[in-house]
């Protein structure tokens, strides 16, 4: 490296040059992904192409800086190889989903959960199967997409409150996409907050547990004051859903072994790759011995996901079991990563100047203490995901300008990336505009007026997580003041 880029790094930077980079990225996110498709009539930029416009103008404004390619180069480097374990984890992800989808595990979940079905409690069992398909496939779309249309198929043939039943959906399965260690938002949010993914899953019981359980409460008193009005129906829509299942995959009690090895490794505080590559192993191992697929099969599903071509013997299968089997693989998590690339590019460019923590600093002035500085990362969570409809963004953004700050109030940073999915991730869907929103109005077919206020996870946890931050309780300060 040149001396004088040394010398250059280390002089102050003006307020105006730090913030220069980031006001174009709002800008470049308030135009292409807000104003186009809202107010335009036009296709929203990508992600990708938002990022590398940003990219673009930052190292730019670095070259007007002084500084030289080298300076910069070696900061998106030093950025992008801090996160390298947490590609690896995104990486495995999609391993894991397409090992437990073809060993068997995933179906024989779904499978025995519907049948757990009792018109009074509908819109409990609307709510807890999405939370354990969720947390198993670390998909909020996904389950939705399958369970989800399941449900609303009986919730209709008993002429129940299909927005409660869709709201209860909803909560459920974002309860995953918060929790599972197999989600691509939670891994995300460890990543932009640099730390460790069991660490900030513990962190996120916190203030998710007990709003799952008040909801439960709450889903469970709503099936005795709205009950459907049908109380026995034949739920002849299940028949044909159930019996694809048995005819693609055998069902045993040893197909629990894969998801019991992940959750007994997050209890006792296992390293995350070797505990999810053990898993992969066990549904590789129980796939060969309890299925019908050849090694071939289960090989080219670890790649490509899992594909009910490989299923022959199974024909004319409802489009429901498809659209939940057909997912998984190596190359699935493949645009999280790159977009994960990008965003890391763009931060790591920006750090060559401390410009995320220069502008924080400036605009949380205000925050003197730890209620202030949490509830300040809680809002601009919400204000990200609200404006940005994508929840990488948020995570790197808000993850990077507050790193710093959290470090400076003696915060741990667990705190900060169980902020980043309280009004992260959890308010996606009661946001009319977000791409979340849309696709849950359109996969269901209940508006968003008439569901949104029955998503009662979300709703109680942006209550419950400022409660936490003003208290102090689940804030582990502990662990830093008695170091």
């Amino acid at each position: 490296m040149d001396p004088s880029d040394r010398i250059q790094e280390r002089k102050p930077v003006q307020f105006i040059h730090a913030l220069l980079p980031i006001a174009f990225l709002s800008l470049v996110i308030l135009y292409g992904l807000i104003a186009r498709p809202l107010f335009l009539n036009r296709e929203a930029l990508s992600l990708e192409t938002v990022f590398v416009l940003a990219s673009f103008f930052s190292v730019s404004h670095l070259f007007y800086l002084g500084l030289s390619w080298e300076t910069i180069q070696d900061s998106i480097v030093r950025k992008i190889s801090s996160a390298l374990p947490a590609f690896f984890i995104l990486f495995a992800i999609g391993i894991i989903i397409s090992s437990w989808m073809i060993c068997g595990t995933i179906p024989m979940l779904v499978y025995y959960g519907l049948e757990m079905v009792e018109p009074r409690y509908l819109y409990l069992v609307a709510f807890l199967i999405p939370v354990v398909f969720s947390s198993l496939t670390g998909t909020s779309w996904g389950s939705v997409g399958t369970v989800g249309v399941v449900i609303m198929g009986m919730a209709s043939a008993l002429e129940a409150n299909l927005g409660i039943t869709a709201g209860a959906i909803i909560g459920g399965a974002y309860f995953g996409d918060k929790l599972s260690p197999l989600s691509d938002t939670t891994n995300l949010a460890a990543l932009a907050a640099n730390v460790d993914l069991f660490d900030h899953i513990r962190s996120m019981t916190i203030t998710t547990i007990p709003s799952a359980m008040l909801a439960s409460v709450g889903y469970l008193i709503l099936g005795f004051t709205h009950p459907p009005a049908l109380q026995s129906a034949e739920l002849d829509t299940l028949t044909p859903f159930r019996d694809s299942l048995t005819s693609i995959f055998h069902f045993n009690l040893l197909l629990l072994i894969p998801p019991a090895i992940v959750l007994i490794g997050s209890i006792r505080k296992k390293a995350t790759i070797p505990t999810l590559l053990a898993s992969v192993l066990s549904a590789f191992v129980l796939a060969l011995i309890f299925q019908r697929f050849t090694l071939a099969d289960v090989s080219n599903a670890l790649s490509n996901g899992f594909d009910t071509a490989m299923t022959p013997w199974a024909t004319d299968l409802p489009e429901q079991t498809m659209a939940l089997v057909n997912r998984g693989g190596l190359y699935s998590m493949s645009q999280a990563i790159f977009v994960a690339f990008l965003v890391f590019f763009f931060i790591g460019s920006i750090d060559t100047i401390d410009a995320m923590p220069t502008v924080v600093s400036r605009v949380c002035g205000f925050a003197k203490t730890r209620s202030a500085t949490i509830l300040s990362a809680l809002a601009a969570t919400g204000l990200t995901n609200a404006l940005t409809s994508n929840q990488y963004a948020t995570s790197f953004i808000v993850g990077d300008a507050f790193k710093s700050r959290f470090d400076h109030m003696k915060i741990p940073r667990k705190v900060l990336s169980r902020s980043l999915e309280d009004y992260g991730t959890m308010i996606e869907s009661i946001v009319p505009w977000t791409s979340t929103a849309v696709f849950m109005v359109a996969t269901l077919g209940v508006p968003w007026a008439e569901y949104w206020n029955w998503q009662l996870l979300s709703l109680i946890n942006l209550l419950i997580a400022p409660m936490f931050a003003l208290t102090g309780k689940g804030c582990f300060y502990h662990e830093i003041d008695h170091k």
